[in-house]
C-alpha cells in the first residue's frame, strides 16, 4: 500500500476520474455490503422489529454525520485546492485546525446522543416493539462516533490530496472486522456474552477503533505529506481564519446531509404509521438503494476533489470536462444496479427479509415506483460536487432543500391521505426530477465559478 498525495490536474480526464472514483465506489460498496450483512443477521435472526430498530437508529446516526460532514468536506476542498496550487504548508494548517475542531464536535455529539437517544426515537414514532431495541443499538453507536468520525475525516483528507486507494484499503479492513465480529457479539462466543442487537453496534465500535489505529500507523510510517509530526503539533492550535472558513462553507454543506437525513426521519414518521411490516419493507428497500446510489456518491466525491485541485491550479477547462464526464459516468454506472434490481426484485428483497414475509411484496412494489429516479438524482449530486469545489455552497443547499423539504416531504404528507403509502413512494421520484432540473440550471447559468473558499477572497456565494 502506498500513502501519497497525487495530482489530479494532469493526464486524461476520464481515465483519471475513473481511476480516482473506482476506489471510492469500491469503498462505498464495502460499506453497503457491511450494512447489508448486518441487516441480514439482524433481520433474519432477530426479527423484523429488530430490523426496524436498526433502520430507525441508523437514520438518526446519518443525521448526526451531517453535523460533521460539512466540516470535513470544507477541509477536504481546502486541502485539494492547496495541493493543486502546490502549497503543502497551507494544506497541513488546514489538517491541524480541522482535526481539533472536528473532534471537539464529535465528542459533543456523542455525549448528547447517549443522553437523548430514547427521546429522539420516541419522536420518530418508532414502533413500540422496536423502541427498546433501537435505544440499545443507538447508544452503542454513539459511543463509536469519535472513532468513526476520525476515520472518516482522515480518509477524506487523503482523498483531497489525491489518494483514494489508501482509504479503500482501510475501509476493507473495517468492513471485514465488522462482518466477522457481528455474529460473535450478537450471539456470543466463549467468554463473550450474547449482546443481541447491541452486539451489532459493538462490532462496529471495535472495528472502527482498530481500523483507525491501523490507518494512523500506516500514514505515519509512510510519511504522508499531510501528517503532523512533533514539529507540527502547534498546527493543532485553532487558526480562527480556517475555522471561519470551515463554518462559513462547512455549515451549508453539512446542512445538505442534515436535509437528507431529516427528510428520512420525517419519512419514517409517515412510514411507521403503516406498522412494522411496511417499515421493514422500507428498511429492506433502503438496503438496496444504498447500492443504487453508490456510483453517484462515489463520482460526486471524486469530481469534488478533482475539480478542487484543478480550481486551485486555475485549470477551468479541466473543471468543465470533469463535470461532463462525471454526469456520463453517473448514468452509466447507476443504471446497472437499477436494471439488476428491476430484473430480480423479489430475489433481491428476499435477502433481507424472512421467507414468506408480507414485507417482501410491499418492498417490491416500493422499488418499482422509486428506482428509476436514482440516475436523475445522481445528476444533482455530481454537479453539486463540482460547484462546491469552487466554494459555492449555498445554492446546492437551497436546491436540495427545495427538492427534499419543499417537494418530497410535503408531498408525502399530503399524498398519504389520498393514495396511501404509494403517495410516499412517488414523492421520492418527483423530488429527484426537481433536484436534477434545478441543479442543472444553476451549473449552466449560475455564477459559481466566481465563488471562493476562503472568506478573504471575494466570492459570489
Amino acid at each position: 500500500m502506498k500513502s501519497t498525495s497525487s495530482s489530479l490536474t494532469t493526464g486524461s480526464i476520464p481515465r483519471t476520474l475513473f481511476a480516482f472514483a473506482l476506489p471510492i465506489l469500491m469503498g462505498n460498496m464495502l460499506q453497503s455490503i457491511n450494512g447489508s450483512v448486518n441487516a441480514i443477521w439482524v433481520g433474519k435472526f432477530l426479527g423484523t422489529a429488530a430490523l426496524t430498530a436498526t433502520n430507525n437508529s441508523n437514520i438518526v446516526m446519518f443525521l448526526l454525520l451531517g453535523g460533521v460532514f460539512g466540516i470535513t468536506m470544507a477541509s477536504t476542498i481546502l486541502i485539494a485546492q492547496a495541493v493543486g496550487a502546490q502549497r503543502m504548508d497551507e494544506a497541513k494548517r488546514v489538517v491541524g485546525t480541522s482535526t481539533t475542531f472536528f473532534m471537539v464536535l464529535a465528542l459533543l455529539f456523542t455525549v448528547g446522543g447517549v443522553s437523548f437517544s430514547r427521546h429522539v426515537l420516541g419522536w420518530m414514532a418508532t414502533p413500540q416493539d422496536a423502541l427498546p431495541l433501537a435505544v440499545a443499538y443507538m447508544r452503542v453507536m454513539f459511543l463509536a462516533l469519535p472513532a468513526s468520525y476520525a476515520f472518516f475525516f482522515i480518509n477524506a483528507a487523503l482523498r483531497g490530496a489525491g489518494d483514494s486507494r489508501t482509504p479503500f484499503y482501510f475501509m476493507l479492513l473495517a468492513v471485514v472486522l465488522d462482518i466477522a465480529l457481528n455474529p460473535i457479539f450478537i450471539f456470543g462466543l466463549g467468554p463473550i456474552p450474547a449482546l443481541g442487537i447491541a452486539g451489532s453496534a459493538t462490532a462496529t465500535l471495535v472495528s472502527q477503533v482498530v481500523s483507525l489505529l491501523a490507518l494512523l500507523r500506516h500514514v505515519y510510517r509512510r510519511r504522508n505529506p499531510l501528517t503532523l509530526r512533533r514539529g507540527d503539533l502547534g498546527l493543532l492550535r485553532i487558526d480562527w481564519s480556517i475555522v471561519w472558513t470551515l463554518v462559513l462553507k462547512g455549515i451549508p454543506m453539512g446542512l445538505q446531509m442534515i436535509v437528507l437525513s431529516s427528510t428520512m426521519v420525517l419519512f419514517m414518521h409517515v412510514v411507521n404509521r403503516f406498522g412494522s411490516d411496511t417499515a421493514a419493507a422500507f428498511a429492506a428497500s433502503m438496503q438496496l438503494w444504498n447500492y443504487v446510489q453508490m456510483p453517484a456518491l462515489a463520482i460526486g466525491a471524486a469530481v469534488s476533489s478533482m475539480a478542487a485541485q484543478n480550481i486551485g491550479a486555475r485549470l477551468w477547462d479541466r473543471v468543465a470536462l470533469t463535470a461532463r464526464y462525471g454526469v456520463l459516468f453517473n448514468f452509466a454506472l447507476t443504471g446497472v444496479p437499477v436494471l439488476v434490481i428491476y430484473l430480480a426484485s423479489r430475489h433481491a428483497i428476499g435477502v433481507f427479509l424472512p421467507p414468506g414475509s408480507v414485507s417482501v411484496g410491499i418492498a417490491e412494489h416500493i422499488n418499482h415506483i422509486v428506482l428509476w429516479s436514482f440516475p436523475l438524482f445522481g445528476i444533482s449530486m455530481v454537479l453539486s460536487g463540482v460547484v462546491r469545489a469552487a466554494g459555492a455552497v449555498v445554492v446546492p443547499l437551497l436546491v436540495l432543500a427545495v427538492a427534499m423539504l419543499g417537494v418530497r416531504v410535503p408531498l408525502a404528507f399530503i399524498a398519504v391521505d389520498h393514495w396511501g403509502a404509494d403517495g410516499v413512494w412517488w414523492s421520492f421520484s418527483i423530488s429527484s426530477v426537481v433536484a436534477a432540473t434545478l441543479m442543472g440550471v444553476y451549473y449552466r447559468f449560475g455564477n459559481w465559478r466566481a465563488a471562493r473558499m476562503m472568506p478573504t477572497a471575494a466570492g459570489a456565494d
